[in-house]
């Protein structure tokens, strides 16, 4: 039953997700920022997502939110991290750290993509958010 092998097309919008990532990641990589992980996600139901995890060239650890949004209507796409987001972004970060010793500074950015724009937001917001 070979129509049963196969496997289908991921959804557009997280095909668009993961377009709006590799974009995020040419521009800070631009910007001189070094990836150490791509979406790490914590183990279990109900944990945190983070798109990038980059260091600075000064060893600064940051934690990278990607959104994306064709257009700026109701906000655009850096008004669309709800404090629940940014809690699990906050959740997955500190167990990030408990798996590669959190000694380092670190903070949470924000990239924005809109069609071709590209907008980085350094210290969008804090654990304490």
């Amino acid at each position: 039953m070979q129509f049963l092998e196969k496997k289908r097309p991921p959804p557009a919008s997280t095909e668009r997700g993961r377009q709006a990532e590799d974009h995020a990641w040419a521009y800070l990589q631009a910007q001189g920022l070094r990836l150490l992980q791509r979406n790490y996600r914590t183990p279990g139901r109900g944990g945190g997502e983070i798109d990038l995890i980059c260091q600075t060239p000064d060893g600064t650890v940051v934690f990278v939110e990607v959104r994306s949004r064709t257009s700026s209507a109701f906000g655009g796409a850096a008004a669309s991290i709800s404090a629940t987001k940014r809690r699990r972004i906050v959740f997955a970060a500190r167990h990030w750290w408990r798996l590669h010793g959190g000694n380092r500074p670190s903070r949470f950015d924000v990239v924005t993509v809109q069609g071709p724009q590209v907008q980085w937001l350094p210290a969008a917001f804090d654990a304490d958010a």
